[in-house]
C-alpha cells in the first residue's frame, strides 16, 4: 500500500476585518441592484413602445396584438376614406340567358362523326365592372362599356355582398359614361363629388373597384399624373372612343375597375375610372367628374342624356398636319371625311352651308386648337343653341351662323 507524504502546512492568519473593505462591499453591492433596475426599467419602457407600434409580444406561446396605429396623417385619412366609402361603390355584374351545348354523335357505314348540339339555354355571367352610388333613391354611375349590352341583365353586389337588380337608365352617347338605377331600394348612401378646377398635378388619388371583376372593393393609391389627356380608349370588341380632358393617375387600375371612383384627400369623386394603358406601367385614365355632373343632372330632369352636335368629320390642325395636306394654317378644324362623308347629310353643319375642305378656326370667337378641340368647345353649349363660325374657305375667311342640333344616345 502506498502512503502518501506528510505535508507541513502553517496556518495562515486571518487578517482583521476593516471598515474600509465592507464599504467597497457594500459600494459593489449597490452597483448590481441599481444596474438591475435600471435594466429592468429600460425593458418596461421599450416594451411598451413596441405594444404602441402594433408588433405582436410573443410571451409562452401568446401574442398580444394592438389595434394597427397608422404612421402619419396621411395614411390615417385614406384609411378612413376608404373605411367611409366602401359601402357606396358596388360591383356591377351582367348576366345573359346563353346556350348550352352537348357534344353527340352521328354514325353512318363507315364513319362516327361527332357533333355539338344545343341544349337549351343557362343564365351565365358575361361581364363585370364597378359603379357608385350617387344619390340616396339608388342612382349609380358607371362606364358605359360596363353596361354596353343591351340585351343583358344587371345585377349590383354591394359591399356586404346583398344584390339588387339594376336598370340602365341611359348610356352616354358621347363619354363613357352610363347612369343605372337599384331596384327594390331608397335608403343609400351617395359618395361626394368633387371638381376636377381642384385638382393638381401630384395630389394624392384613391381607386375603388372590383378588380378583375373577382376582388370586390380592392384599393389602390397613387398620385395624379397629368390632367386634360386626351386618347383613344379601344374595347373588348374592338371598337374605339375618342376620350378628352382625361386625369391621368399611377393609381393601379385593372380590369373590373373600370366604373370606380377616384377619390382625393378630402373623400370627394374627382373621376371615374374608364381606361389604362397597355403599353406602360401604372398609367390609368379617369373621366372627370365635372363632366358627369352634366350627364347625370340630365337624366334626373329630362330621363336622358342629349349633346349638341354640328354633323361634321374633321381633324384639328396642327404644324406638322397642316404640312401634310398643304394647309397654310396650322390650327383649326379641317373639315375632311377621308372614307366617309364630311360633312353629315341633313345635319346642321349641311344646313349651314359648311362645305369639305374648310377649316373651321372660332365657334363664338373661342379659337379651336389642339388643346382646345372643336369637341370640347360644342360641349359647353346645349342643344338649339345658335353659334356663329369663323371658316377659313379658298383662303378667304368667311362667317356662317349654325343652330346646334340635338345628339341622343
Amino acid at each position: 500500500m502506498y502512503e502518501l507524504p506528510e505535508f507541513n502546512i502553517k496556518k495562515r492568519e486571518q487578517p482583521k476585518k476593516s471598515f474600509k473593505g465592507w464599504f467597497l462591499i457594500g459600494v459593489f453591492l449597490l452597483g448590481i441592484l441599481g444596474g438591475s433596475s435600471a435594466s429592468y426599467i429600460f425593458y418596461l419602457k421599450l416594451k411598451q413602445e413596441v405594444v404602441n407600434a402594433g408588433v405582436p409580444i410573443i410571451h409562452s406561446e401568446k401574442i398580444v396584438e394592438k389595434e394597427y396605429i397608422p404612421q402619419t396623417t396621411q395614411e390615417q385619412k385614406i384609411i378612413n376614406i376608404v373605411k367611409e366609402n366602401s359601402s357606396s361603390v358596388v360591383s356591377v355584374v351582367a348576366y345573359k340567358d346563353m346556350p348550352v351545348y352537348e357534344q353527340t354523335y352521328d354514325q353512318d357505314l363507315f364513319f362516327i362523326i361527332p357533333r355539338l348540339e344545343q341544349k337549351g339555354t343557362e343564365r351565365q355571367q358575361v361581364g363585370a365592372g364597378t359603379g357608385f352610388i350617387v344619390s340616396g333613391d339608388g342612382l349609380i354611375l358607371t362606364n358605359k362599356h360596363v353596361v354596353s349590352d343591351v340585351d343583358a341583365e344587371y345585377v349590383v353586389v354591394m359591399n356586404d355582398n346583398k344584390e339588387y337588380n339594376a336598370k340602365v337608365l341611359a348610356r352616354d352617347p358621347v363619354q363613357d359614361l352610363a347612369i343605372m338605377k337599384i331596384e327594390g331600394g331608397n335608403d343609400f348612401k351617395p359618395l361626394q363629388f368633387g371638381s376636377v378646377e381642384d385638382v393638381q398635378i401630384g395630389q394624392t388619388a384613391i381607386a375603388i373597384g372590383n378588380a378583375l371583376g373577382r376582388f370586390q372593393n380592392t384599393v389602390s393609391v397613387g398620385v395624379i399624373s397629368g390632367l386634360g389627356r386626351t386618347i383613344v380608349a379601344t374595347g373588348s370588341d374592338f371598337s374605339t372612343e375618342r376620350l378628352e380632358d382625361i386625369i391621368q393617375t399611377d393609381a393601379a387600375i385593372n380590369k373590373g375597375n373600370s366604373g370606380g371612383p377616384l377619390i382625393n384627400l378630402k373623400g370627394e369623386v374627382i373621376g371615374i375610372n374608364t381606361a389604362v394603358s397597355m403599353e406602360g406601367q401604372n398609367i390609368g385614365f379617369a373621366i372627370s367628374i365635372d363632366k358627369a355632373k352634366r350627364s347625370l343632372e340630365q337624366v334626373k330632369t329630362l330621363g336622358k342624356i342629349s349633346y349638341p352636335y354640328m354633323g361634321v368629320r374633321y381633324i384639328i390642325l396642327d404644324e406638322e398636319i397642316a404640312k401634310a395636306r398643304d394647309v397654310e394654317i396650322d390650327y383649326g378644324a379641317l373639315i375632311v371625311g377621308d372614307d366617309d362623308s364630311a360633312v353629315v347629310e341633313d345635319s346642321p353643319a349641311q344646313k349651314a352651308g359648311i362645305k369639305e375642305g374648310d377649316v373651321i378656326l372660332e365657334m363664338n370667337g373661342e379659337k379651336i386648337t389642339k388643346d382646345n378641340s372643336l369637341a370640347k368647345i360644342i360641349s359647353k353649349y346645349d342643344p338649339f343653341d345658335k353659334v356663329n363660325l369663323k371658316i377659313l374657305r379658298d383662303g378667304q375667311e368667311i362667317y356662317l351662323n349654325l343652330t346646334l342640333g340635338e345628339w341622343e344616345e
